[in-house]
């Protein structure tokens, strides 16, 4: 196994756990936030993967799936287009309802091109320098860790609401 082999291995596994998180669920189980300042299951699945998107579009100096291919129309939410959940209050987590099938069909255009995009990477690559703003510069290499660290860190969050949705009569 190479390195770009390892890489798809471990968005493929995302892309299973954003499916058994949030498959079955319903708009509202979705939407389901433990307290006001909690964040809910489509909001955490909404940002995971609109951080991977954004955060690799930029690396790769490619257009991101979200507005490139009509996601942000579809899923209409009262936020700037440019909205990737950084920053956000616990008013604007709020704003994120979406049901299931949207949440995994952005999430699974967001995994195409993301394999796409990594399935050809070679070890040279993987120290291109994608951010010169940080002490030490960002590579490549570094951006896709902290993307696949994010992501499982949001998919363990969403689960566990899953669990307490479920444990409370949902899902």
């Amino acid at each position: 196994m190479d390195g770009a082999d390892l890489v798809v291995e471990l968005f493929g596994r995302i892309r299973e756990l954003v499916h058994d998180v949030v498959g079955g669920l319903s708009a509202e189980h979705l939407s389901f936030r433990p307290d006001r300042e909690a964040n809910s299951i489509a909001w955490l699945v909404w940002h995971l993967t609109r951080s991977q998107d954004a955060q690799l579009a930029e690396a790769t100096a490619t257009a991101q799936v979200w507005t490139a291919e009509g996601w942000v129309q579809r899923f209409n939410l009262p936020l700037d287009a440019r909205a990737t959940g950084y920053g956000q209050d616990p008013q604007d987590v709020a704003k994120v309802h979406a049901p299931a099938d949207l949440l995994m069909a952005y999430h699974d255009a967001v995994h195409a091109r993301t394999i796409d995009l990594v399935s050809v990477l070679h070890v040279h690559d993987l120290d291109h320098i994608v951010d010169d703003g940080c002490d030490p510069p960002v590579t490549l290499g570094i951006r896709l860790v902290s993307i696949i660290a994010d992501d499982l860190e949001h998919l363990g969050q969403a689960a566990y609401v899953r669990g307490l949705t479920e444990r409370n009569g949902g899902g």
